[in-house]
């Protein structure tokens, strides 16, 4: 339970918003008697894994409500984009897509069309809905998406743009439903929210202060997807390691990681992300200790240079987070390390670039996912000023893509000829003839294999290495 007694949304709204869902069910079934069709819908979600796993329970209020999906915006009955606002481009792209769908939308009056998420929970982005996007039909934001179902309803009776944004600091929000696809892999969010408040980062005012999910809420969850079969969860939050420190009983994220290991069915356990300043000696260790924890770490350190990071209002240094790193590969010397990078921030000069090669050198990490800045509306980084050009920035950006680009593939070439074992996930994206998988450090493997092996676990010896993903085949 949260010290917080408000925090949680109460039994009885969700049992007011689940009544909702089923009013429209029974309207969608006299419609679909009437004219022999289902009702579809379509949700396109951008951004995070966060995002991806609230778009999980809006699909699973509109199956309750009846609903099919679909990937065709011209057979859809109703239209939701899941936002994220922490870069440019995803909005842009939103807005773009968004305002191609009015002609749809002039053709087929009765489709409906919502934009929600964590561009929602911007004042300025709602205030230009409103002006220039008028065919939209509904609004609501990242601390109303268990009210989806009141949104919905309005918006199928009102001829004007429903909006229900809160101004808050956010709840936690329990036995909703849910539907995940795929069926071998999970995502549970144990925390929202983020304290932190880094000086580029949008997060902490649209996704609200830490509150963490009660640990018998969460391993509930996990019980039940392992009952369903899945193998694999990763467990989600804007900063996992500071999960519980708003607890009443207390429990910090190496706590819940050992629960979390205890239950039986689930091989393979992940999590992220993980703010650097906040990577204990403790959760180094019991990542050792629990062995259905994966060896991988996503540990994101943005910038190497100390004048940065105090911009960024990182709260470590360069040498800090490199000892945590010789901390974590000396307890687990196989670890595959991941992390972000954003390149061009206000008042970085070259020195300071070349102080972010070192440090992606001196790890040697598997993979980056890598950024040019973009500055959010809102942030105290947004009124810092430039000292490079836009076109040095680009270069610095390619100059750190062609080092990691090195770097990764020489760690795949150590997986040649070795045997690894495999979370077989799908049909890889690329060869429809083949499966696709996961290692235990998170490598991509492809190979030829069943449709039935999907879901189990399988050993492939590595016989090509690609800088992205390596090919094999079963032994």
């Amino acid at each position: 339970m949260s010290k917080r007694e408000d925090i949680k949304v109460s039994s009885v709204e969700i049992e007011r918003q689940k009544k909702i869902i089923q009013n429209i069910k029974q309207r969608n079934n006299m419609d679909t008697q009437k004219t022999g069709v289902s009702k579809q819908a379509m949700i396109i979600t951008l951004g995070c894994q966060q995002n991806e796993n609230d778009s999980e329970r809006l699909r699973g209020m509109l199956k309750e409500m009846g609903y099919t999906f679909t990937q065709d915006t011209q057979k859809s009955d109703l239209i939701l984009y899941n936002t994220c606002c922490v870069r440019e481009n995803a909005e842009l792209k939103v807005f773009g897509n968004v305002g191609a769908l009015k002609h749809i939308k002039a053709k087929k009056p009765h489709m409906l069309i919502g934009i929600c998420g964590c561009m929602m929970q911007q004042e300025h982005i709602v205030k230009q809905i409103k002006q220039k996007y008028k065919h939209v039909d509904m609004v609501f934001g990242t601390h109303t998406l268990h009210k989806f179902p009141e949104v919905l309803e309005k918006s199928m009776d009102e001829t004007y743009t429903v909006i229900d944004i809160l101004d808050s600091d956010g709840y936690i929000v329990e036995d909703m439903p849910i539907h995940r696809e795929g069926g071998v892999k999970a995502w549970v969010s144990i925390m929202y929210g983020c304290n932190n408040f880094c000086s580029y980062c949008i997060v902490p005012y649209v996704r609200g202060r830490e509150r963490s999910r009660s640990p018998e809420d969460i391993i509930s969850e996990i019980i039940e997807l392992a009952e369903e079969g899945y193998k694999e969860v990763t467990l989600l939050g804007q900063n996992v390691n500071s999960y519980g420190k708003d607890l009443k009983v207390p429990m910090d994220f190496a706590d819940l990681l050992k629960k979390v290991n205890d239950v039986r069915g689930i091989s393979r356990i992940r999590f992220m992300t993980s703010h650097p300043k906040d990577i204990s000696d403790k959760l180094i260790n019991t990542m050792q200790q629990c062995e259905n924890v994966c060896e991988q770490l996503h540990l994101p350190f943005q910038a190497g240079s100390n004048n940065v990071l105090a911009a960024m209002n990182r709260k470590y240094n360069k040498e800090e987070y490199l000892t945590r790193i010789e901390k974590v590969k000396a307890a687990i010397p196989d670890i595959a390390l991941t992390s972000d990078v954003i390149v061009g921030f206000p008042g970085e000069t070259n020195e300071d670039f070349a102080e972010t090669l070192d440090v992606v050198e001196k790890v040697g990490f598997d993979s980056l996912f890598t950024f040019v800045y973009s500055p959010r509306k809102g942030t105290p980084a947004e009124k810092m000023e430039d000292v490079l050009e836009k076109e040095q920035k680009q270069a610095n950006f390619q100059q750190l893509l062609g080092v990691q680009n090195n770097i990764s593939l020489q760690k795949n070439q150590q997986y040649q000829r070795k045997i690894v074992e495999v979370l077989v996930e799908g049909v890889s994206k690329n060869n429809a003839a083949m499966l696709t998988g996961r290692t235990r450090t998170g490598k991509i493997i492809n190979f030829m294999g069943d449709k039935e092996l999907i879901g189990t676990l399988v050993n492939v010896e590595i016989a090509e290495v690609q800088t992205w993903s390596l090919n094999g085949k079963i032994v």
